[in-house]
């Protein structure tokens, strides 16, 4: 379960990638990890066009596992997408690109819960994962913070292939390399994306990094 990444790219070029007309974030920071619960951006759909913008990393969860709580910390990975919960959130309107460098799992292979950071190759070129997301949406996301309003989204997960499975079996995050899968997934009926939730091809990503809560090529051979 992906629940820290990184996206240490910028704004021109996830703007460029994803066909965004227009951005609400102006310069984007480094974000050498964004966490569950944390904000990154992503780009969506808007009726004014494809947009670059900030949300929060969580989905509201299924009420179902918020019996006794007083807060909901959202779901960052979406696996069963035939559950009436999500199909509400997967029509064009809240399907979204989120971009990122590499993503890390722990080591559950050996039980060591080292981090592994996964990229394309060492100099982490700029990807996306396959995302939804909804609009100012109200709940209490920490008991210190109380009722807050904000954009969230999250990603789909599916089988890990070979490289993510020899350190975490369980999944792996949907990516989407091409930007054939990038518009169809941005444009298309749910019928037409929903074969794009699969693993993606053995050799595809590398351990670019192992042992660190943070990452991006600039952290690269530091202590």
């Amino acid at each position: 379960m992906c629940n820290l990444y990184s996206m240490t790219s910028n704004a021109e070029a996830i703007r460029a990638l994803a066909k965004a007309m227009k951005s609400s974030v102006g310069n984007l920071p480094i974000y050498e990890f964004v966490g569950a619960n944390g904000f990154g951006p992503l780009v969506r759909n808007t009726p004014g066009g494809r947009e670059l913008a900030l949300s929060r990393w969580g989905m509201p969860t299924p009420a179902k596992f918020l019996i006794g709580k007083n807060y909901d910390a959202g779901v960052t990975n979406v696996r069963t997408t035939a559950s009436p919960h999500w199909r509400r959130w997967l029509g064009v309107e809240n399907r979204c690109l989120v971009p990122f460098t590499s993503f890390s799992e722990p080591d559950q292979a050996s039980g060591s819960k080292i981090l592994h950071w996964f990229g394309a190759n060492a100099e982490r070129p700029l990807m996306f994962f396959a995302g939804i997301w909804t609009p100012a949406f109200t709940s209490v996301r920490k008991v210190a913070e109380g009722p807050t309003t904000n954009d969230l989204y999250g990603f789909l997960t599916t089988d890990a292939n070979a490289e993510v499975k020899a350190i975490h079996p369980k999944a792996m995050p949907v990516i989407l390399r091409f930007e054939e899968e990038r518009e169809l997934w941005m444009t298309g009926t749910w019928e037409e994306v929903q074969h794009l939730q699969r693993p993606l091809p053995d050799r595809s990503l590398t351990v670019v990094a192992t042992g660190r809560r943070k990452d991006g090529t600039h952290l690269d051979g530091m202590a």
